[in-house]
């Protein structure tokens, strides 16, 4: 993954509460980071010193700790496990800057455990119902399909990291699969560009 992404913008090492499960227990867009309440004084600021000043990093007192399972969001909109306390909702929309909606997906409440979105496009559960995919399409005003990872799991925040211009699976992904998801996150015609040279150069001017 490094390899992928070096040469296009910097990679931070980090560890969350100990661990390396970074994915699982953060969120973040283009406007901040969020970190749970196990997050160390140290691995805090090793995170705030490796982003750019604009990028607010917050601290997160939550009992649901795994953020990155209870949430998932792009640049503009957030869904959020149903049960997430009130002033954590609050806290998403003023750090990450999106709309925040309390949302099921195919009956799961781990909301960034079963769907992953980009600016783009999003992909969902493979139980989520056409009518579902409708209204969830019409909150986050992007497009969604219903699918799998990882040949058959439907657990697509675990195997799948996207954003605007790449996307990351497991290796266990089969074509077909890799062929809906490049579809709907409109990879094909998203290679890096001016716009992350701009956003590189932004980075490591800030670093």
């Amino acid at each position: 993954m490094e390899s992928e992404l070096a040469d296009h913008i910097p990679v931070v090492y980090t560890s969350i509460a100990g661990t390396r499960l970074i994915g699982r227990m953060t969120v973040g867009n283009k406007n901040g980071l969020l970190l749970p309440n196990t997050t160390t004084d140290q691995e805090m600021l090793h995170i705030r010193n490796s982003l750019p000043d604009s990028v607010v990093v917050q601290r997160v007192e939550e009992r649901l700790s795994a953020l990155g399972n209870c949430v998932v969001c792009n640049d503009y909109v957030a869904l959020v496990h149903p049960d997430l306390d009130r002033e954590t909702e609050e806290i998403i929309a003023d750090t990450l800057g999106v709309e925040v909606f309390r949302q099921t997906i195919a009956g799961n409440a781990l909301v960034g455990s079963y769907c992953a979105i980009s600016n783009q496009g999003g992909l969902v559960h493979p139980k989520t119902t056409i009518q579902e995919q409708g209204e969830l399409s019409s909150l986050l005003q992007i497009p969604l399909v219903a699918g799998t990872i990882n040949r058959g799991s439907d657990v697509i925040g675990a195997g799948c990291v996207v954003n605007d211009w790449t996307a990351f699976v497991g290796l266990e992904t089969t074509a077909t699969e890799l062929t809906v998801l490049e579809s709907i996150f409109k990879l094909e015609d998203n290679q890096p560009s001016a716009i992350i040279n701009q956003m590189r150069s932004s980075l490591i001017d800030t670093l």
